[in-house]
């Protein structure tokens, strides 16, 4: 909030900068606010340097507004450029105010495959919107299967208590869990569905679209914008922390999840987004302490074992990430998926424990044969202890077809050579990783290895060398012993 006021500050003092403008938009949104963001867009229009999210803040704020024309001006800039596929479903959510068929305008995206997406999610919401419940729920059936399909279940259940349907609403929303009387209530007496709901809706599918994709400020102002039309909206919320973490404003992604009430359905989810943001700005005790908060009760999920188990393994607790992946493992019924077998294994093969982790880092490997982070720590883990190198090497050079250009693997792949003597194919492998990563320790460790055994001495302490600049505290005796008396077995 004070940078934002600072902005403020300095934009009014220097109104026709487009550099300090940009920033101030930027700023503005991060903060919520919007008086800043819009006098920063004004500026950016002006000189003629505005990226296109300004039509959707001009949009939202008119929409907000009441200012019909505004939105509808709004719209018509957004049809002319990158933002389009946006302009049918918007289009139609306007129309449900205006009292006319919002259909025919949805319809328009015909021909437009991702302005086909977004109609195909809105035409339930729009229907029940509408006042045609039954027909809402049918395209909601027909949408069963879908990648977003519990998201679509959400926003038909939210709508149809929001229109007084609420046996209808019950039947959708089932037994969402968290969903409390009192949530229902609330969403009951929040007014009925019109464009703003709407159009808050297909913001918030945009940044769920988006994902953690490295479009930060776009996903900021899509949730900013879902939030001023739909402040109920507490996915919104998530997703504006989740950006905003990612935007390294910890302290304002910490705040919006903090909004988040307690009896919501989604306050597990604002408590895992906290440890995440946590995570992120490396305030691990912190993350820790609110994950094994949230792992403990017996209801905790496997999704919320795992990821304490994953901040565990990030400390080096290797012994207990383990058994919280076994304790993830058994909440599925005993098969997790591949990634749980990994991280169980990889935890195990950290602890020490190397029998238990065998069979845990096979099963990985055989219920993802084509994922070369399984066969990577597989195939390393028994080059080190000199275990059936000739199906180590099988498994690396699997990975290796899977990513040729990881440096990470390609090393790998060449150290398993190596330990199987065979240098000739060796060498050309870790040279290779160490052309795509110069500054890689592990790599020019590596190779120094080979070249000593070839009888290269000077290549190989040069290599040895680089690796010392970057290397770990713990590796570093162990590279100066190396210089000092080269290989001794």
């Amino acid at each position: 909030m004070l940078a934002a006021a600072g902005y403020a500050r300095t934009l009014a003092a220097v109104p026709d900068d487009p550099v300090l403008a940009m920033r101030a938009y930027r700023q503005g949104l991060a903060a919520g606010d919007f008086a800043l963001a819009t006098r920063a867009a004004a500026v950016l229009v002006k000189a003629g340097t505005a990226p296109p999210d300004t039509d959707l803040l001009a949009f939202a704020v008119a929409l907000h507004g009441k200012d019909r024309l505004g939105a509808e001006k709004a719209l018509e800039r957004l049809a002319r450029a990158q933002l389009d596929f946006m302009v049918p479903v918007l289009g139609a959510w306007l129309a449900v105010d205006r009292g006319q068929d919002p259909l025919p305008l949805l319809d328009t995206a015909r021909g437009n495959p991702l302005a086909s997406r977004f109609a195909g999610r809105n035409r339930a919401l729009l229907l029940i919107a509408s006042g045609k419940a039954d027909q809402g729920l049918f395209a909601l059936a027909a949408a069963r299967g879908t990648e977003d399909a519990s998201d679509r279940r959400i926003d038909a259940g939210i709508a149809l208590l929001r229109t007084g349907k609420g046996d209808q609403a019950q039947f959708v929303l089932g037994d969402l869990a968290g969903a409390s009387p009192a949530w229902r209530k609330r969403e009951a007496k929040a007014g009925r569905p019109g464009a703003a709901f709407g159009a808050a809706h297909v913001f918030l599918s945009l940044a769920s679209d988006l994902g953690s994709e490295d479009i930060a400020p776009l996903s900021i102002l899509l949730a900013r914008a879902a939030l001023l039309l739909d402040p109920q909206e507490e996915r919104a919320r998530l997703r504006l922390a989740d950006a905003l973490s990612r935007s390294d404003a910890t302290d304002l992604a910490l705040a919006t999840l903090a909004a988040i009430a307690a009896d919501s359905p989604f306050a597990r989810g604002a408590a895992a987004g906290r440890i995440a943001a946590l995570r992120r700005a490396g305030r691990l005790p912190e993350a820790l302490a609110d994950a094994r908060a949230l792992a403990a009760p017996a209801g905790a999920s496997a999704q919320e074992i795992r990821d304490y188990g994953e901040l565990l393994f990030q400390v080096e607790r290797y012994a207990d990430a383990a058994d919280a992946f076994a304790r993830a493992i058994a909440r599925t019924g005993g098969d997790g998926g591949w990634e749980l077998h990994y991280l169980h294994g990889a935890a195990l093969d950290r602890a020490g424990r190397w029998d238990a982790a065998l069979p845990e880092l096979q099963r990985a490997v055989q219920l993802a044969p084509e994922e070369p982070e399984a066969l990577t720590w597989l195939g390393n883990a028994q080059v080190e202890r000199g275990v059936d190198l000739p199906a180590a090497q099988a498994l690396l050079e699997r990975a290796s077809k899977l990513k040729p250009d990881d440096p990470e693997i390609t090393d790998s792949l060449g150290r398993a050579y190596y330990a199987d003597g065979q240098l000739a194919k060796a060498v050309p492998l870790l040279e290779a990783a160490v052309r795509a990563d110069p500054g890689g320790a592990r790599a020019n460790e590596h190779l120094g290895d080979a070249y000593w055994k070839l009888g290269r001495r000077v290549e190989a302490r040069y290599a040895w060398r680089a690796a010392q600049v970057t290397a770990d505290e713990g590796d570093v005796a162990r590279l100066k012993a190396k210089l000092a008396d080269g290989l001794t077995q």
